[in-house]
């Protein structure tokens, strides 16, 4: 349970860190980047799996490459949601999904190697 705090906390802090390089990605503070993050991923829970189905052949055709737009329309999704977080256009989008993803993969990385260490 500890552990999932601790991701929230961490995904927060790299979207903050993330609307710090990206001028598109406005987050007004750490508060709302805990909301977001968790909006983000309430999204990916629940509505990524339904457009990755209805949108199956399309990511066939593409080899993959259709998922960075599915990724992008949730991050965009979730800025339409928020009041403190606002992503301008979809090509910021894209590059948030994309950088919040690499980002997201480093901290269960991190996580899951401390965690390991932990319970040896």
């Amino acid at each position: 349970m500890i552990k999932i705090f601790i991701k929230w906390f961490l995904s927060a802090a790299a979207l903050l860190a993330l609307s710090r390089f990206d001028q598109g990605i406005i987050v007004n503070g750490f508060s709302s980047a805990l909301v977001a993050s968790l909006v983000i991923g309430l999204l990916n829970l629940v509505v990524r799996p339904v457009l990755l189905i209805l949108t199956l052949p399309v990511t066939i055709l593409s080899m993959g490459l259709f998922l960075f737009v599915i990724n992008a329309f949730v991050f965009l999704m979730a800025s339409s949601f928020l009041e403190g977080f606002e992503v301008i256009g979809f090509g910021n989008a894209l590059i948030g999904s994309i950088l919040y993803s690499c980002l997201g993969i480093i901290i269960d990385s991190a996580l899951e190697r401390l965690f390991l260490a932990r319970s040896l």
